[in-house]
């Protein structure tokens, strides 16, 4: 009943590890921004919508950190240095 779809040798291997390759970008809870300042950097940086802005800024209050994007080395640390520069506190793992 299922009909299960044939998948191109080797697809599978390169999509995994085009994954193992992305690395997140991971904000940190501090006690000095402001939730709409932490919510507003999102947005312009990191191109979230309000909603996910948002919740990021709550996991991040409640949970110590949270990752806010995921992708190659280059990109992620171009947006590390614009969150940096904002007085976020972040890291690429």
């Amino acid at each position: 009943m299922a009909h299960k779809e044939k998948i191109k040798p080797g697809f599978e291997e390169s999509y995994n590890q085009e994954k193992e390759n992305e690395l997140n970008l991971i904000l940190h809870n501090d006690d000095v921004n402001s939730f709409e300042h932490v919510i507003e950097s999102l947005i312009e940086v990191c191109e979230h919508e309000n909603h996910q802005a948002e919740q990021c800024a709550f996991i991040t209050h409640y949970k110590g950190k949270c990752d806010v994007k995921k992708g190659e080395f280059d990109k992620l640390s171009h947006m590390k240095h614009k969150l940096n520069s904002k007085g976020l506190t972040v890291t690429i793992d």
